[in-house]
């Protein structure tokens, strides 16, 4: 391992709703007269820029009294060459720590929460007054570290996609999936609106989603309202964020003469995969962590094969 002072420290930062709004707008003012003709509060966008303006300085001026900072914004995470000595520092919220690690390979994250009072940050459990006291243990890899498994999508085309919450497998608008299945030696044609493939952390419902923790919520629910009466109207589908499988979930599979409904739920291990055959002519994705923006098209004859990821993320708590 270098030295303390050897070691590079990327800091992510990210724009502010009021920074996309300027983006969007062009102009303070106009973005200003925008949100105000909604009936919102802009003093509120005003605040929130120039407390994590405040917190980036604050972070970055403590970071270089230890060792060499680059700053990295987050639309530059997916192209980045991270070194393998590099530590991290996510200057919060959730969503972009969760973002960020499913682009590293085991390097240290540590997660930072700007503004307390106004994120929770369960991803995020260091201040910007607390960071100077423990950058330099994580330096010296004197820190804890929470170990993160992550999904992992791989295509017949070569393309690759990881995800620390979640995949989401399905069409790219409000049209019905058509895929082949293939679960646990069996397989199946079916026709939903997706498919979730959920890691411990997503489980928790403590990553940017919190998919599959609503998508068995919502199972509960319907059997109550149906009459069909749960067990357990309490199921903790939970896992541990470091678990060596993730969870699978098809949403409102339809069942028709060429389509079933019989595979809807269950494990991918690191001995059984979940291979997925698009059928769609069209509109085909697959997205991680809720990020709709950053896909791979999903389109007839792709096969996608999900497995636990090789590597796992690394937060420093």
């Amino acid at each position: 391992m270098p030295a303390t002072d050897e070691r590079k420290i990327i800091l992510v930062v990210r724009p502010t709703r009021l920074d996309e709004l300027i983006a969007r707008f062009n102009t303070v003012q106009q973005a200003q007269f925008y949100v105000e003709h909604l009936g919102a509060d802009f003093s509120d966008y005003l605040a929130e820029k120039k407390r994590y303006e405040t917190a980036i300085a604050e972070v970055e001026a403590s970071l270089r009294a230890v060792a060499r900072v680059q700053r990295l914004d987050r639309r530059y995470l997916p192209n980045f060459v991270f070194g393998p000595d590099d530590v991290v520092v996510v200057l919060g919220q959730d969503g972009l720590v969760a973002n960020t690690l499913k682009y590293l390979d085991g390097q240290p994250v540590l997660g930072v929460n700007p503004d307390p009072m106004r994120w929770d940050g369960l991803l995020l459990p260091f201040n910007p007054k607390s960071l100077p006291r423990v950058i330099g243990e994580a330096l010296r890899n004197k820190r804890p570290i929470k170990r993160v498994s992550m999904a992992k999508a791989t295509l017949n085309t070569g393309a690759v996609i990881h995800a620390v919450n979640d995949l989401f497998i399905g069409p790219q608008s409000h049209v019905s999936a058509r895929y082949v299945l293939q679960a646990e030696e069996r397989e199946e044609r079916q026709s939903s609106s997706g498919i979730i493939v959920s890691t411990g952390m997503g489980s928790t419902g403590m990553g940017s989603t919190g998919w599959l923790k609503s998508l068995y919520s919502g199972c509960l629910g319907a059997a109550s309202a149906l009459g069909l009466e749960p067990t357990d109207r309490t199921i903790d589908m939970s896992f541990a964020w470091d678990a060596d499988y993730l969870r699978y979930f098809v949403r409102e599979p339809f069942p028709s003469r060429t389509t079933g409904a019989t595979i809807v739920s269950g494990l991918v291990s690191q001995d059984q995969s979940l291979t997925i055959v698009s059928e769609m002519p069209e509109h085909g994705v697959i997205f991680s962590d809720g990020i709709e923006a950053d896909f791979l098209e999903f389109n007839a004859g792709t096969r996608a094969v999900v497995t636990v990821a090789e590597r796992q993320g690394a937060l420093v708590v």
